[in-house]
């Protein structure tokens, strides 16, 4: 199913009183001003769902956006994601024929794309070499969606090399930022309420999509939305699951999918379809980047939903879940601990027990869950939509041309 498509006054009845106002005050600034976003895939994961959604409203802005995808080689994934486990603290064998595949693969793909913009956006370490290319009169910043608070020095100081050249960073949260000679920008990732995933949703369509995956509506439902990563801690949610459904009845949904440039997907799904062992009350959904009314349901028609993650740049899948009126579950690690405040729209934990012990709690409590709930739609809703993020771009755009 395909989003529709909506215009920046559809969210005005949806964001807080005045940010609408203060979106159009802002782009006025930047009118007929070009901005280019690089990042690594087009479907599957965080950031591929946030530019899908943003570019078309940054060009009703009068903002002329465009959104290039670069398409690496299987050793260069296989780097890029090393980098990935690299800089949020695990130690990887990175050879020298990897390393020279990244400056390879960059340097390619960047000779064959136009950069005649006047701010660039480059995601991730995919494709942070591209600074060979700037040019003069153009401002690029280099957006990085994971947590490097820890990073292996190696690795980090490999890409601090390409990153140091840029005309600014931007982090997900304080605790990100590193030591680098440019400015540094602090913008929370965003969710859109009005995308299939987000938008309102009848109860026949959810009765739907738990019927289509054989998903009871009698028993309470444990979801986790996530890739299969072992960041994401599949195993361990499977593992407090089986500690809960000793005492309470309730069934797991693990729902998620492989990004284009993770190829490490499949590997950490098969480990999950083996910890399930042939549960009848564990469903594995090995979703399409496209499922996103499916998510929607499933998120709306969960008792508990967790993001048990070990490390998490930021974890859109919380915010989703609060918008949807959830408390969550979630890792005490990187934006999940931005997202969720202890007691109040969810818990974070450190360990299976923790998890299961506060899905038992939300279980057995639905009037506290409940009231919980509310507080985390609203605390979405202050913080962690689209409208924001496009002020927050625009604010950027502002600083970075350096307009009065």
């Amino acid at each position: 199913m395909v989003d529709e498509k909506f215009t920046i006054d559809s969210y005005r009845d949806i964001a807080p009183h005045g940010v609408i106002d203060l979106l159009y005050r802002l782009a006025e600034k930047v009118q007929g001003k070009s901005l280019l976003h690089v990042n690594s895939t087009r479907f599957g994961g965080g950031v591929a769902e946030m530019l899908l959604r943003l570019v078309p409203l940054f060009n009703e802005l009068g903002i002329q956006t465009k959104w290039d995808v670069i398409t690496g080689t299987p050793l260069f994934y296989k780097t890029t994601k090393r980098f990935h486990n690299a800089l949020q603290g695990d130690e990887q064998e990175i050879t020298p024929d990897m390393y020279d595949e990244y400056k390879v693969v960059n340097e390619k793909i960047a000779s064959e794309l136009s950069f005649d913009t006047d701010v660039a956006v480059i995601h991730d370490p995919q494709p942070a070499a591209f600074i060979n290319q700037k040019p003069e009169h153009s401002r690029w910043v280099w957006r990085c969606h994971i947590d490097i608070s820890m990073p292996r020095r190696k690795v980090w100081n490999f890409l601090k090399e390409y990153v140091s050249r840029y005309d600014g960073a931007i982090f997900s949260l304080p605790s990100f930022a590193q030591k680098l000679p440019i400015p540094q920008y602090l913008i929370y990732p965003s969710i859109d309420p009005l995308s299939d995933k987000n938008k309102e949703l009848s109860d026949e369509v959810i009765n739907a999509v738990l019927a289509k995956y054989n998903i009871p509506d009698d028993k309470p439902m444990i979801l986790q939305v996530s890739r299969f990563d072992n960041f994401k801690d599949p195993l361990g949610v499977i593992k407090a699951y089986k500690i809960v459904k000793k005492y309470n009845e309730c069934c797991l949904v693990l729902a998620g999918g492989s990004a284009a440039d993770d190829p490490e997907g499949m590997e950490v799904l098969n480990a999950v379809n083996n910890a399930a062992d042939h549960d009848n009350d564990i469903h594995v959904l090995d979703l399409p980047p496209d499922a996103n009314i499916e998510i929607n349901a499933l998120q709306r028609a969960a008792a508990v939903v967790l993001q048990k993650s070990t490390k998490e740049g930021f974890g859109l899948t919380v915010a989703e879940a609060m918008w949807k009126g959830k408390p969550v579950i979630g890792g005490a690690v990187g934006g999940i601990t931005l997202q969720i405040i202890y007691g109040e729209t969810g818990f974070t934990v450190n360990s299976v027990e923790g998890s299961a012990y506060r899905i038992r709690y939300l279980l057995n409590n639905p009037l506290i869950s409940e009231e919980m709930g509310i507080k985390a739609k609203d605390y979405t809703r202050r913080n962690f939509l689209i409208t924001r993020h496009l002020c927050d771009y625009l604010a950027l755009m502002v600083t970075v041309l350096d307009i009065d």
